[in-house]
């Protein structure tokens, strides 16, 4: 059972809010709006440990990370094909300059992608807000001071999820931390530093570690945990070279025993790979033959192969590039299982999907995102071939081994960093001696070197590479290396403030240098 569904609306001036909220954020998915398709909802609700007062607002914010400004075209654009793992893809001139200027550089001020990643992301943080006000100050509400305490602690994890995006992509963003009777006024809040955003950001995630439980009950499957909020205070440490820290966070996710490697790389991007026990945080989905997409997400479809007729299966964006497939180690099977690669006449053998299916020759594009391609049972059960049910995996235990990794050797221990990163390594060669051999060296810049490797392989298309690339220094020379030739990194590691949230703070919002 997934989460979320529609939840009771909350008091009036939170209803004032949401509502200039969604008149900002176009091709929204208004979740909150559908009809209830018989879970979590204040009438049935079974409130387990008695955890339910605030959850009618609580899965509001869930419901919202399933948004399409927040998880489906702008950020796929935003975080995957400004970097070098992905090409546009789909055709041509689909998207327009909104989306190929994502691939090409430089991005336009007033670039719609990127307002639509400002507002979907705003939105996801307002409705962590509204949690938070519901907490401290909604008296109507009985609640104990440990399910106050946890409700809190949900809301700061999704807070911080939506903080951490906006401040790298970003920079200088306003700090919203309250409801705001007027919501006009929101628009006029100035810009804080990236080192006040990410001050909050990690006040926000130690809560949330400190707060959540380690796991929920199967019922509530999705729902942040402590492992997530230690998960995600590791890349947020990361991100700012803070490599203590990172290690410390990142080993309480290790040792906490909660997760494991999936077997199967080839299994843990399918649909009964979700939440497996390689799961540390993902947005969840779910679709049914009487509700085809209505609780879904379109991550998939935006990517999905583009034919026609039974190959019409999505829109064929953010397509594995020539340059990630190069990347691969000979005989690394994680390449195949990410690229999915069209037929054709002089290569019989390619083409192959997971589920046997060959793909038809004359596609649009010579490569598609095979970690997104779903189950052709599952579509027609549900009698939709886009893939709305699909999770999108936010947070993999592999990708908390390779931050281990990382700081391990950058703060001198080479043993450990080498230890984590033959798990990942292992499980990727699936028992086959002959490829993937183990890397030895300590030499620590060798060392760093197969590490940010396997970080690009293991993780391709999951979106981290661009931001992986800016907090290494290296973003300019490699993309531009990749064919991305207009990238300067004195302007492109940041994207523009949008001009729209400009114009509504009249001036108060400053512009990015270089735009």
């Amino acid at each position: 059972m997934k989460l979320f569904n529609k939840v009771p609306r909350p008091n009036s001036i939170v209803l004032l809010l949401l509502a200039v909220v969604s008149t900002l954020v176009s091709c929204d998915k208004d979740f909150l709006d559908r009809a209830p398709q018989g879970q979590y909802t204040q009438d049935n609700y079974p409130y387990p440990g008695g955890s339910g007062p605030y959850d009618q607002y609580i899965f509001g914010a869930y419901s919202s990370l399933r948004d399409f400004n927040v998880h489906s075209q702008s950020f796929i654009a935003i975080t995957s094909i400004r970097s070098d793992d992905a090409d546009k893809g789909s055709t041509p001139a689909d998207g327009g300059a909104n989306a190929i200027d994502m691939d090409n550089f430089p991005v336009a001020v007033n670039n719609g992608f990127a307002n639509a990643m400002w507002t979907g992301y705003f939105n996801l943080v307002n409705k962590a807000n509204i949690v938070l006000d519901q907490v401290a100050n909604n008296e109507a509400i009985v609640a104990t001071p440990e399910i106050k305490v946890q409700s809190e602690a949900e809301a700061k994890f999704i807070r911080a999820y939506a903080y951490f995006m906006l401040v790298r992509v970003f920079g200088q963003v306003p700090l919203i931390d309250q409801v705001f009777a007027d919501p006009a006024a929101q628009a006029n809040v100035p810009q804080s530093s990236p080192e006040q955003v990410y001050a909050l950001i990690e006040s926000d995630l130690k809560f949330a570690a400190a707060s959540l439980p380690m796991s929920w009950s199967p019922a509530f499957v999705g729902r942040a945990t402590s492992g997530a909020a230690n998960g995600l205070l590791a890349k947020v440490y990361l991100t700012q070279r803070k490599w203590a820290p990172a290690l410390a966070a990142a080993n309480a996710v290790i040792t906490s025993g909660q997760y494991s490697l999936n077997p199967s790389y080839d299994r843990l991007f399918r649909e009964e790979g979700e939440n497996s026990s390689e799961s540390v945080f993902e947005v969840q989905a779910t679709s049914s033959p009487a509700f085809p997409d209505a609780n879904g997400v379109q991550y998939a479809q935006v990517q999905g192969v583009r034919g026609t007729g039974t190959w019409d299966l999505g829109w064929g964006w953010n397509t594995p590039s020539e340059n990630l497939e190069a990347a691969y180690e000979p005989g690394d099977p994680r390449r195949t299982r990410t690229i999915l690669y069209t037929s054709k006449t002089t290569s019989p053998t390619e083409g192959l999907t997971i589920y046997g299916e060959k793909t038809p020759l004359g596609l649009p594009n010579p490569r598609y995102n095979h970690k997104v391609y779903t189950n052709p049972a599952r579509r027609a059960a549900v009698n939709n071939r886009f893939g709305h049910w699909f999770n999108v995996r936010v947070l993999r235990y592999a990708d908390v081994l390779l931050m281990y990794a990382e700081a391990a050797n950058e703060l001198g221990n080479t043993a450990e960093a080498l230890a984590k990163l033959e798990m990942v390594r292992a499980r990727a060669r699936a028992g086959n001696s002959s490829i993937l051999p183990p890397i030895t060296t300590t030499n620590q810049a060798e060392l760093r070197e197969a590490i940010r490797h396997e970080r690009r392989v293991e993780l391709a298309m999951e979106h981290d590479r661009f931001f992986d690339l800016v907090r290494w220094g290296i973003a300019g020379p490699v993309l531009r290396a990749a064919g991305k030739t207009n990238f300067n990194e004195n302007r492109d590691i940041l994207l523009p403030i949008p001009q729209t949230q400009i114009d509504l703070s009249k001036g108060v919002l400053k512009q990015n240098p270089g735009y």
